[in-house]
């Protein structure tokens, strides 16, 4: 895999694309050479859902909702609930490492694939908080902060683990 956070152009969608992939890409390399039982370790003693395995779950869940089924309307298929609102973190144990991040990465190649025909100013069919209707660029700037927020959490993760840094 080749990250890189520099556009291939100078639009504001080159930037955004290209850093939503460097994020997610990097998220992908923190798990590299993780062993099964490494990703479902959480190392962080007041944070027993932290762990490599649920965090790309986390992700993975985090992008369908947003690009899914707030920004395109679609049928909400994730798996937390008012009861369980963690539930992606709790069931990715259960999953092994490689299918989490195939599932991962394949979603995001979707997701890729089907906001590259819409304008940035394109208006969620879903609203939000308060019945605000967020724009696909506030969803793609709120991805990156997410995705960035948590592959610092992978970074922790992975340094308590095997002392690995640095990717």
């Amino acid at each position: 895999m080749t990250r890189t956070d520099l556009p291939p152009t100078r639009d504001e969608r080159a930037h955004l694309l290209t850093f939503l992939d460097y994020v997610r890409d990097t998220a992908v390399a923190k798990c590299d050479g993780l062993s099964e039982e490494d990703a479902r370790g959480a190392p962080l003693p007041h944070s027993p859902l932290m762990t490599a395995a649920g965090l790309i779950s986390h992700l993975r869940w985090v992008e369908h909702y947003w690009l899914d089924v707030v920004f395109l309307g679609g049928e909400d298929h994730t798996p937390w609930t008012a009861e369980d609102p963690d539930r992606e973190m709790r069931i990715a144990l259960d999953v092994p490492l490689p299918r989490l991040l195939a599932d991962y990465t394949g979603q995001s190649d979707r997701l890729r694939r089907l906001v590259a025909g819409h304008d940035l100013d394109t208006e969620a069919k879903q609203p939000v908080r308060d019945g605000v209707r967020v724009t696909l660029r506030w969803i793609l700037l709120h991805l990156i902060e997410e995705t960035a927020r948590h592959n610092g959490h992978l970074d922790a993760i992975r340094e308590l683990t095997d002392g690995r840094t640095g990717v």
